[in-house]
């Protein structure tokens, strides 16, 4: 059943009052709310119907209603499909946002030696910004694939391997030998390397590929063998997933999430981290039909799959630095959460990490 206007602007001043207070709400708020210019009475029935619905719910007897998660839902989609609409025209929005969005590019724009230290940073800008508690994952290439190897030496007894992945990720690798090789023999195991292994993902460098070079390198197949621990090992890494987190204790702030036992979980879950590799996982495979043009994700309470967040909205965008280098930005904080704000942080933050990263 469709709501009608009158239910959906009800509904939609409901999720608003609740959002700024955080109590229950009562049709005598609701009549004041609106510019419907109905009766407390009229707005009780309303409400009941709603409620029938699914869209709200009475904690207790006698207290007003609060959003369900289905009432969330269609208010952040609603919210969504305005936001999609709006044309990009940031000069009407000026004073405090704009200084909101300044601070984020300064912060950024700091020079940082490590790709790891300016995601701490963006995690910290955003737990400022919003206060809520924030992640950011790593940028990772799925299925990475081997670019090229390049063999050279170093000293008599030291050959320096470089090896290079998808995303222009290198890695190098001093290995010891036994002789000192001549430049032609390097030459060779760079052609063996580069003809067999070039474009390959590490579930394909089967046995048979590595049992066929290591017979093709003959005398230097221990080397060969030392290479491909390399290029396993530097591919093995990237493939592992890293997870920044900040602003754990603006839980506190939210006295739904405030709970000692629903705050200590959530804490811990962000933390240990290991738990939201599932939501890192859902929002990276099977959502994208769901996902605005910025790849913003909305989960709801229960849509959640992290059990911790239950009680909590969670926000997702992801955020894509190079050559397909993709990473996984989240806030997560009560489902009262200025959606708004949060949405226009976001996309803040992804323009924000594509300017540095085009300068880089």
């Amino acid at each position: 059943m469709e709501l009608d206007d009158r239910k959906l602007k009800i509904l939609k001043a409901v999720i608003q009052n609740y959002l700024e207070t955080g109590e229950p709400v009562g049709s005598r708020t609701i009549s004041k709310y609106t510019d419907l210019k109905l009766s407390s009475a009229t707005i009780r029935n309303e409400m009941a119907d709603l409620e029938e619905l699914g869209y709200i719910v009475q904690p207790h007897t006698s207290a007003g209603r609060i959003p369900t998660d289905k009432g969330y839902r269609l208010y952040v989609d609603d919210l969504m499909a305005q936001k999609k609409q709006e044309l990009e025209d940031r000069e009407s929005k000026v004073s405090d946002r704009e200084k909101e969005v300044d601070s984020m590019r300064d912060i950024l724009n700091e020079k940082v030696d490590r790709v790891e230290e300016l995601l701490q940073n963006v995690a910290k800008v955003l737990a400022k910004d919003t206060n809520y508690a924030t992640m950011i994952t790593a940028p990772q290439v799925k299925g990475n694939k081997l670019k090229f190897v390049q063999l050279s030496q170093l000293e008599s007894d030291k050959i320096l391997a470089v090896i290079v992945m998808e995303g222009n990720i290198i890695r190098n690798k001093v290995i010891d030998v036994s002789e000192a090789l001549s430049q032609e023999n390097i030459l060779k195991l760079n052609i063996l390397l580069n003809t067999t292994l070039t474009g390959l993902t590490l579930e394909q460098m089967n046995l048979s590929i590595v049992s066929k070079m290591e017979n093709q390198a003959g005398e230097h197949m221990q080397l060969v063998k030392e290479v491909l621990d390399a290029i396993v090992e530097a591919i093995s890494n990237e493939d592992q997933l890293e997870i920044y987190t900040s602003g754990a204790t603006n839980i506190f702030k939210y006295p739904e999430l405030s709970d000692s036992v629903k705050a200590s979980e959530l804490i811990y879950t962000l933390e240990e981290k290991q738990s939201l590799s599932g939501l890192i996982a859902d929002q990276q495979s099977g959502k994208d039909k769901e996902a605005d043009d910025h790849g913003i994700q909305v989960y709801i309470g229960n849509e959640t799959p992290v059990a911790s967040m239950k009680d909590c909205s969670v926000v997702t965008a992801t955020y894509e630095l190079q050559d397909g280098l993709k990473g996984t930005i989240g806030i997560i904080g009560p489902k009262r959460m200025d959606y708004e704000k949060v949405v226009e942080s976001l996309k803040t933050i992804q323009t924000q990490m594509d300017e540095v990263f085009k300068k880089t």
